[in-house]
């Protein structure tokens, strides 16, 4: 038994070993990735900061600030710290590029755009924005930073567009705080996340092809904002809480007796509404497959009315609601959607829709855990939008090569060379961009000889690599 242990051992190990030239190969990719937004930069040690916070971001580091960076790379931690949080480069068309990029790679006529709210946990009040107010990631009213997320969804893949750093009133009304932050003179006036989210929808909403509009409770609660949407011809989705109250079109208006006021349908909750629903119409939807089996949830649609009649928010909207089960058959979870779309439109599109919705949650996480989205050590309004700018790109990076190791695709499987402050490929993916024109006062350190395959524990343990180049650049203005 114990030899057949250790040969299927050796077996599973020998399928754990990766060739460096793939890690080679990412470098490469990676570089070529960077060069259209690099455009954007003036001075070539802005560029050559960009790219190796980029590939921090994209590294196994355990806190994915500056000065972690700075010291993986033998770097000046001052000069890494200076280009993130207090050099003057324009973050706004970085995002442009990202925009373009996932809507010519990912652009489908039924995608989905979903936005949602998420915070970031911070200590006392000097951070911009930070102040004491619900935080999802703790279920609590705490100090924290909150910051409204652009993704788009296709078929194809989901991925971060876009974000907007969320001001509380007791902000906007500092203008000693503001100044002091460091908060442009155009971003000072108060704006609800709602408006935010509208905001970011106008500057790239055509720019990426959509059938749908989503996000959760938070977003669909104002009936304000959906009618924002309405205006701007817009299909959405949008979660509800369940104490929504509603009137359902689909059942007779109440007998009139000719005296008085004609009487209105009664409003009800939407929860209480849904579970006053016979078996007969709710009808199963497959919705994806799972690892037990196909996901098959429950759900019906009606015509409804909302709001007050002498209200301009007033509207006809369809109710969905999905209910999900386990394995016994029970409910476990129910969503509630109103949507501005036609009552003919399919169950199953609902479905899908509504699925897309739940898909910005995963892209937040995946930011948050590899792309280090929140593990930002910069205080005033510069540094946070360059952190998260940098993040996004990194992010998107993943993204990218993600889909491509998927499609088992080798195009571009080359060594790059170890020029400048790259490391040796076997070292793994840790590395110094360089510019492709060579400096004349630069060194090259040879790397050791390494073999050709290397083991999973050794690209884990990349960080306690000695190797470094013998010059620094110098900081960034």
């Amino acid at each position: 038994m114990e030899r057949a242990f250790l040969k299927r051992k050796g077996v599973l190990d020998g399928e754990c070993r990766v060739s460096s030239r793939y890690f080679a190969a990412s470098l490469n990719r990676l570089e070529q990735f960077m060069e259209p937004f690099l455009v954007n930069y003036r001075r070539h040690e802005q560029a050559e900061h960009a790219t190796t916070i980029v590939q921090g971001f994209c590294s196994d580091l355990a806190h994915k600030n500056g000065e972690s960076i700075a010291y993986l790379f033998g770097l000046d931690r001052k000069a890494i710290q200076h280009f993130l949080g207090e050099s003057r480069w324009q973050d706004q068309p970085l995002r442009k590029e990202l925009v373009r990029q996932i809507g010519t790679k990912l652009g489908e006529f039924d995608g989905v755009l979903a936005f949602d709210p998420s915070a970031f946990a911070k200590s006392g009040d000097q951070s911009v924005g930070v102040a004491r107010q619900w935080c999802g990631r703790l279920g609590k009213i705490e100090n924290c930073q909150v910051a409204v997320y652009m993704a788009y969804i296709s078929s194809k893949v989901h991925a971060l567009v876009d974000t907007q750093l969320y001001l509380p009133k007791e902000w906007t009304q500092g203008k000693t705080r503001l100044k002091k932050a460091g908060v442009p003179q155009e971003n000072r006036k108060h704006k609800t996340r709602h408006e935010l989210c509208l905001e970011l929808l106008d500057q790239h909403g055509d720019r990426l092809p959509h059938a749908w509009i989503t996000g959760d409770d938070e977003m669909g609660r104002p009936a304000d904002f959906r009618r924002e949407l309405r205006e701007r011809s817009e299909r959405y989705l949008l979660s509800v809480p369940s104490n929504t109250t509603v009137r359902d079109l689909e059942n007779a208006e109440p007998e009139w007796c000719g005296n008085g006021r004609p009487p209105k349908r009664p409003s009800v909750r939407a929860d209480r509404w849904a579970s006053g629903q016979s078996a007969s119409v709710w009808k199963q939807i497959v919705i994806r497959d799972g690892e037990q089996g196909p996901l098959v949830v429950d759900a019906l649609k009606r015509r409804v009315s909302t709001g007050q009649r002498a209200r301009p928010t007033a509207a006809e909207e369809v109710l969905v609601v999905i209910r999900y089960r386990d394995r016994d058959l029970n409910v476990v979870k129910t969503d509630y959607y109103l949507s501005n779309a036609e009552i003919e439109t399919p169950l199953e599109e609902f479905c899908r829709a509504a699925k897309a919705e739940h898909r910005i949650e995963e892209c937040l996480q995946r930011a948050k855990g590899q792309a280090g989205l929140a593990d930002y050590e910069v205080r005033n309004w510069v540094g946070w939008h360059h952190h998260q700018t940098l993040s996004l790109l990194a992010n998107w990076f993943l993204t990218v090569e993600t889909g491509r190791s998927e499609k088992k695709d080798t195009v571009n499987d080359v060594k790059s060379s170890s020029s400048g402050h790259r490391f040796h490929a076997s070292c793994g993916t840790r590395v110094r961009y360089t510019p492709k024109r060579e400096l004349a006062n630069r060194t090259t350190l040879k790397a050791e000889p390494a073999s050709s395959l290397l083991s999973l524990e050794t690209t884990q343990s990349i960080a306690s690599h000695k190797h470094r180049t013998t010059t620094d650049i110098g900081q960034s203005n």
